[in-house]
């Protein structure tokens, strides 16, 4: 009747039929191949399924509507003083830092809008907030006041570490374990078991500032080595995204994605991409397929790539009359959030279907 490899447009006229028909062409199974081949389905390379609550049919029409850019702009958030913001997203709660403090809002349902009351505050810091993460149990900052603070996320509970000496630019942590880089040259582990909070485990020296951190999901390190050689100067890493425990993207102020398979080598990426105006890459984001979204140091520019094209798939100017750049962005399947100096701003991509489903 009909196979993994109809195209979509196909698939959803076919499915008009009968009811029976359209029963048949609802299920995952028909649309899994199709999800898989192209940008922000939630299926990842390995055939991974990271959003199975929402039909995948539903998931690839949004799709589309990435690949060609229809959304609906919105501001979420606004504030008076130019700052630092950096987001996270976890499940329907966005998390974003302002100044000292970090504050939790719950998306609605209906709309991925903020509601209008906070559910959470993170305080602590006597300066402001550079980054932080987050895991199942806990919110960790650093911060410009050279402190670590883990927080509880289940009650008012936070402990602070102490070792840097300047400020703290970057934090990630997985399975127990914190690593933070600082403006004193060092990266440092630390342990986040209840019995050894606050212990720095170790002290890797790094001769130069570190702007981003990232662990590997294996949480295993075969050999500390640099990626890549001859890099100009000033060409500092301001973001890392890890895919797998062998790949990752980076990106920072010599205005290149790169994609390092560390299995290949790590002297030299096996993709780049060029930011075509030449400014320096904020941040960065990945489906954990084949999207990576982008944000630049100008006017609120975001770029969606496809690793399969060298040029950019799309691109949105969030603010076109302020030289603010997009500090921090997440997404989900259906909106994607970016933070700039003053303002939150959500791109809606569920507004309507595009052109090639009509």
């Amino acid at each position: 009747m009909c196979s993994s490899s109809s195209d979509p447009r196909s698939l959803c006229r076919l499915s008009q039929a009968c009811k029976r028909i359209y029963m048949f062409i609802s299920r995952d199974a028909v649309w899994r191949k199709i999800a898989k081949d192209i940008i922000n389905t939630g299926m990842t390379r390995q055939g991974i399924d990271l959003c199975p609550s929402i039909p995948l049919k539903d998931r690839v029409r949004v799709s589309h509507n990435w690949i060609h850019g229809v959304c609906r702009k919105e501001v979420l958030l606004k504030w008076k003083i130019n700052l630092l913001p950096w987001i996270q997203l976890d499940c329907d709660v966005l998390y974003l830092s302002q100044a000292a403090n970090i504050s939790a809002y719950h998306l609605r349902a209906e709309g991925g809008k903020l509601q209008n009351n906070r559910v959470a505050l993170f305080s602590g810091h006597q300066e402001d907030v550079c980054r932080f993460t987050l895991t199942d149990t806990h919110l960790i900052s650093a911060g410009g006041d050279s402190k670590i603070i883990v927080h509880d996320r289940g009650n008012d509970y936070s402990v602070e570490y102490y070792g840097h000496n300047q400020e703290v630019n970057c934090i990630d942590c997985k399975g127990g374990v914190i690593v933070s880089g600082s403006r004193d040259k060092t990266a440092k582990i630390w342990a986040l078991a209840p019995d050894r909070f606050g212990q720095c485990l170790h002290t890797i020296p790094t001769y130069d500032r570190v702007w981003s951190v990232a662990i590997s999901p294996s949480l295993w390190c075969h050999l500390v080595s640099c990626l890549g050689t001859e890099f100009r100067r000033g060409a500092g890493v301001l973001d890392i995204a890890y895919e797998s425990p062998f790949q990752l993207l980076t990106c920072g102020y010599d205005t290149f994605i790169r994609y390092w398979d560390l299995r290949v080598c790590s002297r030299k990426c096996v993709m780049e991409w060029e930011e075509p105006h030449d400014s320096a890459l904020y941040c960065i984001k990945t489906d954990k397929n084949h999207m990576i979204a982008s944000g630049s140091s100008y006017y609120g520019v975001v770029r969606f790539w496809d690793k399969r094209q060298t040029r950019c798939l799309q691109m949105f100017q969030l603010a076109p009359t302020t030289s603010s750049p997009v500090y921090s962005l997440c997404f989900n399947t259906t909106h994607l959030y970016a933070a700039l100096a003053s303002v939150l701003y959500s791109l809606d991509f569920r507004t309507a279907a595009s052109q090639s489903w009509k």
